[in-house]
Parts: C-alpha cells; structure tokens; sequence
C-alpha cells in the first residue's frame, strides 16, 4: 500500500509510523507533506500516486481541508486530529475514517478494513456510488435526545439544551431551566450527531450550546473563557488554545 502523510507535527508522525508496524502493516510513504500550501503544490503535479492518504486536520497553515477543496483528489482519505469537531467535514473530503490522537491501534485496522471495503468504489466509473456510500457513513442529524432522570427517560428538544459536559466518565445534559440530565452517550458520539452549526465542542469535558452563550473573553492570553446565559450554572468553560480560533469563527468572529 502506497500513502502520503499530511502532518506537520513528528510526534504525531512518529505515532502514526509506529501504529504500521502495530497493525503489521506494509506501507510505502511516499511522502510527508506539512503544510496546506506544500500539499496544495504537491497534488497538482502528483495526483493519485497514493492508494490512501493520512492526514492531520489542523496544520500550521490552515485546516487539511482546504486542499482537498483547491485540488481534485480522488485518493481515499482518513483523517486524524485530536478533536471530533471536524467529523461532518472530513467526509465530505473524501473522508472514510475519523482517528483521534493518540491513534489506537485498533481503530486503525477498522480504518484499513473499512479502506478494502470500498476500494472498488474509488474509480473514476464509479464516483456517484462512490458518493452515496461516504454519504452512508454520514452521522444523522437529531431534533431531541434521550434523556435520563432517576428512573425516567425523557425527550429532550435540542433547542433546550444549554450544554453537554463530561463528569468521572458519565455525560450529563442541562437544560435552559437548570434542569440536569444523564445520556448514554459519548461526548465524541454526540458531536457527531449534533449540528455543527449550533453546538461546538469546546474542550475534552464540553459541548456548549452557541444559542446560551452570553460571552467570552481572553484567559491567559491565548484560551478562551466562555460565559452562559444562565446564571446558576456555574460551570467554567476554557477553550483550548488550539481551538480558539475555531470557536472565534463558529461564533462568527472575524
């Protein structure tokens, strides 16, 4: 299997290497490509010399994103970052798979599976099928959630939820009247059913709702601290350095 890399940090490229050799694989990279402008030069000369590529989606010059949208490129690909809140993104860029960093070796192999299973539809005969297929793997949109109290589900409209937030491994849900849920989910299958529109996974711990949010200033001078509408929840929210400048643009910043 031949791959290209797109990754501008060696840690995370030395993980990927690594997770190969795990997962016994037999790759030829054949290249590394750090940057959005590098990549962007690199596939309008050497387009679908690879069978897969692996790429990062936050480089130091933009998202991995915006190369697939200067360049047709018809290679699968699987992306890799350390937040979910690109998710709905990354398959409308020929995206067959999500990794989050670290990379685990097991969901690599899914990946790789998952690779074989649709390489036939990655022909240029084929590529209507090859869309409804990337569409398939598209997560469904929800209005409500299921919602747990005490003894009682309930359904909740999303419109009411002011945040989701990550407590000693459970996910509580609390609403606009203060009222504290549980789901029987994960943060990270959350933000991949949630409107990326509405909803914005503003660290590891939450997912905040942009309809309550009251405002956010500059907290050691490169995060970002987020305050809500509401004001008994008393919860403090930081958005990552990494992710500041996304949430400056999800709240319309700029």
């Amino acid at each position: 299997m031949r791959a290209i890399i797109i990754e501008d940090e060696v840690p995370a490229l030395e993980n990927l290497l690594y997770t190969f050799k795990q997962v016994n694989l037999s790759i030829e990279v054949v290249t590394v490509l750090p940057t959005v402008k590098e990549a962007i030069a690199y596939f309008e000369t050497h387009a679908g010399n690879a069978d897969i590529i692996f790429s990062d989606v936050q480089l130091t010059d933009g998202l991995s994103f915006r190369i697939f949208e200067a360049v047709p490129i018809k290679t699968p690909v699987v992306f890799i970052t350390g937040y979910d809140q690109f998710m709905l993104e990354a398959f409308e860029h020929n995206g067959i798979d999500y990794l989050l960093k670290p990379i685990d070796a097991a969901e690599l192999e899914k990946a790789l599976v998952k690779y074989q299973m649709l390489q036939k539809h990655f022909s240029a005969s084929n590529e209507q099928a090859m869309a409804k297929l990337l569409q398939s793997y598209s997560p469904r949109r929800r209005s409500r959630l299921l919602v747990k109290k005490g003894f009682e589900t309930v359904p909740l409209p999303l419109e009411d939820i002011v945040l989701f937030y990550l407590d000693k491994r459970i996910v509580y849900v609390v609403d606009k009247s203060s009222n504290k849920y549980i789901i029987d989910k994960t943060l990270t299958e959350l933000s991949a059913e949630l409107d990326e529109i509405t909803f914005f996974r503003a660290n590891r711990q939450y997912i905040v709702n942009i309809d309550y949010i009251k405002s956010y200033r500059l907290y050691e001078r490169v995060k970002l601290q987020v305050n809500l509408t509401l004001p008994d929840i008393k919860h403090f929210i930081v958005v990552s350095q990494d992710m500041a400048p996304l949430f400056k643009q999800w709240m319309g910043e700029g």
